[in-house]
């Protein structure tokens, strides 16, 4: 009854979770206050995000922070800022402080061993948020989306705009091709950017193993077209550098698989500097260009037919999916896990809890995210929050 009534709570807080895309800056702290839940006694939970330049991390702060104080518990929040030294010494701090859990999103999921360590010698749980915590054996649950699927879905996207595939995944008969793509992943130190990438290239290579699908720039490794800390501009120098060394004799750019909406905002500048677009519409049409995380400016264009399409990962279930497990933890419970065999950090299996996610394409902005309460129709139109 304890936790139906807290997580009755969390829902009704979470409802407001993309309200407001904003916060304190790294090193802040929203630590004191505490929420009117049944159960939390005033207990500390820290939450460490990794950055503020994606307005996805900070909705997902601000709701995991807004559950948290439903359900009665006090939050330190705080935000890395892409900096791992810096994320390094919010866990340390918010041990000495007295945490009672630990939800990470991680920086660099190989390097918070000692931070984990000092964790678990405090008898301190660790949820790790979205991005799985790598080379230790001190996490204690994984909250996150199906992130093989994830790339599925991306692949997925990419072949329906090339006209392949049909929405309903089924092949199109008689399809023209082949067709020019290039291929971008996350940051390698980001373990979810191996499962979208395996999942997409196991969507796609059946289709470049018989010609349909051709990488003229032949980068098809991870390695090559892995982009760090998954920066927009360094997205949008690779998209430079490929059309300069593989496009420059008038070979047309059909494609691209994209793995996050600020890279896709990257990749789409250097095509229409080199002449692309500005829609998928004109004379030399905007590759089809996919993403991820359904943020608002990508959003608005997809609307606008400039972007082809972005994964919708509701992270409001999410933050309330590790608020629930925090909860459960807390009160001496052992979380629901409905994954106990995928996620292999090098040393164990962490157990999981995974969410589905959907794809958008324009024709269904309104259904996802619009209807679901995510976006406004007015922020969707100005393409801003």
């Amino acid at each position: 009854m304890r936790r139906k009534i807290s997580i009755a709570a969390i829902g009704a807080t979470l409802a407001l979770g993309l309200a407001a895309c904003s916060g304190g800056g790294a090193g802040s702290t929203d630590d004191s206050t505490s929420g009117g839940g049944d159960g939390g006694a005033g207990q500390l939970v820290g939450v460490a995000m990794p950055t503020q330049t994606s307005e996805r991390w900070i909705a997902d702060g601000d709701a995991v922070k807004e559950g948290l104080e439903a359900a009665g518990y006090k939050v330190d929040l705080q935000y890395g800022n892409d900096d791992i030294p810096t994320q390094q010494s919010q866990i340390d701090q918010m041990i000495t402080k007295g945490a009672k859990l630990l939800i990470v999103a991680s920086i660099d999921g190989t390097a918070l061993a000692n931070q984990l360590q000092a964790a678990a010698d405090a008898g301190i749980p660790v949820i790790a948020y979205d991005r799985l915590i790598r080379d230790t054996e001190n996490v204690d649950f994984y909250v996150t989306f199906d992130n093989y699927n994830v790339g599925v879905q991306q692949a997925t996207s990419l072949l329906v705009g090339l006209g392949v595939l049909d929405e309903d995944g089924v092949a199109v008969p008689d399809v023209a091709g082949p067709f020019n793509v290039e291929l971008f992943a996350g940051s390698l130190d980001d373990n979810n950017a191996h499962f979208f990438w395996k999942g997409a290239m196991d969507t796609l290579e059946p289709y470049i193993t018989d010609g349909v699908i051709t990488v003229p720039s032949g980068q098809t490794d991870i390695e090559q077209a892995a982009i760090l800390r998954w920066q927009q501009e360094t997205a949008q120098k690779r998209m430079e550098d490929l059309l300069t060394s593989t496009y420059g004799g008038g070979t047309k750019l059909d494609g691209v698989l994209s793995p996050y909406d600020g890279l896709s905002r990257g990749i789409i500048t250097a095509l229409q500097n080199a002449g692309y677009g500005p829609t998928r519409s004109d004379a030399k049409p905007m590759p089809v260009i996919t993403g991820q995380d359904a943020e608002i400016a990508s959003v608005k264009l997809i609307q606008d037919d400039v972007q082809f399409s972005t994964i919708f990962k509701d992270t409001r279930k999410l933050a309330e999916q590790a608020v629930s497990s925090a909860d459960e933890f807390l009160s001496g419970e052992t979380p629901e896990s409905n994954d106990k065999d995928t996620y292999d950090n090098g040393v164990k299996v962490v157990p999981s809890y995974l969410l589905t996610s959907d794809i958008v394409y324009a024709n269904n902005i309104q259904a996802l995210l619009i209807d679901s309460g995510y976006w406004t129709a007015e922020q969707v139109e100005k393409g801003q929050a």
